[in-house]
């Protein structure tokens, strides 16, 4: 199976104000029972806006408790799970107009460091690879939650966010000022392994 990773926007998973070392550990993205989410939304001419999904993507991140900031983050997307909801709109989205998915199937992003401040919010940096294209972004994380869930295991979700401009990876449709950027939510639930 083919994976993109747009994970850029799971490394967020690394800081939320939990400071106890029992909570450090690897965590697996929980894809078999789909508590994940990478969405999308961008303009459409200005006019209204467009919301999408990936629905094929996996990942992990390393929680440090004691130290957020030695955590780290890697999610990979198959391109092809594109969902607008509308099969020909997402034909389009495959094309070489967009994710141009028949040469570059996957996508993926891999955490550099993290940068927490002072009030315990954090930044997740890292190496987001689209249509062949690497470029450094930011993500703004934001810990959901953590402990023990009811088949025995232990759980964090994280939520992230970041904008991307199209054109800085190399996604030649130009649909008009208004949709040159794309907004992108990252929802994930880890397993801790």
């Amino acid at each position: 199976m083919k994976r993109l990773l747009l994970a850029s926007a799971v490394s967020v998973a690394l800081v939320g104000g939990v400071q106890a070392n029992e909570h450090s550990g690897t965590y697996a993205f929980d894809n078999k029972d789909t508590h994940q989410f990478i969405t999308f939304k961008i303009s459409h001419l200005g006019y209204s806006w467009l919301y999408g999904r990936f629905n094929d993507f996996d990942g992990q991140f390393v929680y440090d408790a004691e130290n957020p900031e030695n955590s780290s983050v890697n999610v990979t997307i198959d391109t092809s799970s594109v969902d607008s909801n509308h099969a020909e709109r997402d034909k389009h989205l495959r094309s070489k107009d967009f994710l141009h998915v028949g040469e570059f199937s996957e996508a993926s992003f891999k955490s550099k460091r993290v940068e927490v401040d002072d009030e315990g919010e954090a930044d997740i940096v890292g190496d987001l690879t689209l249509r062949g294209v690497t470029r450094e972004v930011t993500l703004d994380v934001e810990m959901l939650g953590q402990g023990k869930d009811p088949w025995g295991g232990y759980r964090m979700g994280f939520e992230a966010e970041t904008e991307l401009r199209l054109e800085d990876f190399g996604i030649p449709m130009n649909l008009g000022k208004a949709s040159e950027t794309v907004e992108i939510i990252i929802s994930v639930e880890g397993i801790r392994q």
